[in-house]
């Protein structure tokens, strides 16, 4: 069980209210690391903390709240900040806060919406991960674990914006490992598939869509927000300490069909 044992960590995980933030809050809290959920809505925030420590906190395992909204600088510096003043340390971080606000072609995008996915989705993750690097650099270990998507493997014609997004994560993931590597931090990102959330509500709400999503998915279903909590257990721990600069793809096989 040591192998994936996160007590004295320190972890943040932004967009932790909902979906797959939330659900990778919880089982990081469950393993024993303290933990900071963060979303924009500091009410969101509160009342997912009241719940991770009710329901998941285990072996030392905290939950605290620092609402932040990733698109602006000064709350990504005070997200770190507080979460030092508390902690003292930053182990670990889960960049999983994104935006999609534009379903269709390239053509028809606007570029406002085009600028909103690569703010939120692409320079948020740069700037937050710098933020923290520092101190892991100092500590000499850390762990990076970026939340990207399978669409960044494929080309798409509703996910334009958010597929280039989610492709420019993955290389944020293997930069980082190559250069921070020889210090002792590991980066890597997962590649979630259809997954049952919110955020992807456009995509599996549909029941047609969806047999035509899951009749190509090997396993033959869409994902639960858990199954991607367990490999982000898995990454921040020791039972990952080899692996770096990898982007796993955690879709049911729908990445090799």
């Amino acid at each position: 069980m040591e192998l994936f044992d996160l007590s004295g960590r320190v972890a943040i995980i932004t967009g932790s209210t909902k979906g797959i933030g939330k659900a990778i809050a919880a089982r990081m809290c469950q393993h024993g690391a303290k933990v900071v959920i963060s979303s924009r809505k500091a009410d969101a925030c509160e009342a997912v903390t009241e719940e991770v420590n009710r329901d998941y906190a285990a072996n030392g395992g905290e939950a605290i709240s620092i609402p932040a909204h990733v698109g602006v600088d000064d709350d990504l510096r005070n997200l770190v900040d507080k979460t030092l003043d508390k902690w003292g340390k930053i182990t670990t971080l889960v960049p999983n806060a994104a935006a999609n606000p534009y379903y269709g072609p390239s053509a028809e995008m606007p570029e406002s919406a085009f600028d909103k996915i690569w703010e939120v989705n692409v320079k948020s993750v740069f700037k937050l991960c710098h933020m923290v690097l520092p101190g892991m650099v100092e500590a000499g270990s850390g762990s990076i674990t970026i939340i990207a998507s399978n669409s960044g493997l494929k080309g798409s014609v509703e996910l334009c914006g958010y597929a280039i997004s989610k492709v420019a994560e993955h290389q944020i993931a293997r930069n980082l490992a190559v250069e921070f590597g020889p210090l002792g931090i590991r980066v890597n990102a997962i590649a979630p598939g259809l997954i049952k959330t919110d955020f992807a509500k456009t995509l599996w709400t549909n029941p047609k869509r969806l047999e035509r999503v899951e009749n190509l998915i090997p396993l033959r279903r869409i994902g639960d927000p858990h199954e991607i909590a367990g490999t982000a257990v898995f990454l921040a721990s020791d039972a990952a300490a080899f692996l770096t600069g990898q982007v796993l793809n955690v879709d049911g096989g729908n990445a090799v069909v």
